[in-house]
């Protein structure tokens, strides 16, 4: 069994330079092919007040779960108010984002379909300075070289 606590998780930091002030998330990848998922991954990720996740694709489905906050999702052409303790699913390779619009940190969890994500963002991600990220890859040396 593999057990991750979210309250422990070292989360990085990316942004897109374009909109470095308000695009700017704080998340990690738990679980992945890379932690010995097979057939599943998880993202955990933090969104303060006014910050937005910038809007990209994934290779599989994904199930959002609000844990903390407010925020709006954008997927596809539809958008709609998200709170603690609603789900949402994004089909995969369906542009989406998410932005706060409440006073408290927004906190998700993602659950995908598949234990190996390729997200492709619109333009780089900071600080690996690359559009399209894949989960086994990004990690908190990565990060830091």
């Amino acid at each position: 069994m593999q057990a991750v606590s979210t309250r422990d998780l070292e989360l990085n930091e990316g942004w897109v330079d374009s909109d470095a002030e308000r695009c700017r998330v704080r998340f990690t990848f738990p679980i992945n092919a890379a932690t010995g998922a097979g057939d599943s991954a998880v993202v955990y990720f933090e969104l303060e007040p006014g910050k937005r996740l910038a809007t990209h694709t994934d290779s599989a489905e994904e199930i959002l779960y609000i844990v903390s906050g407010t925020a709006i999702a954008y997927v596809g052409d539809e958008s709609g108010h998200v709170q603690a303790g609603d789900l949402a699913v994004v089909p995969a390779l369906m542009p989406h984002g998410l932005e706060n619009v409440g006073e408290d940190t927004v906190r998700v969890v993602g659950f995908f379909s598949e234990a190996e994500i390729e997200s492709v963002f619109s333009e780089p991600v900071q600080p690996v300075d690359t559009a399209v990220i894949h989960q086994h890859e990004i990690t908190a040396a990565a990060l830091a070289a």
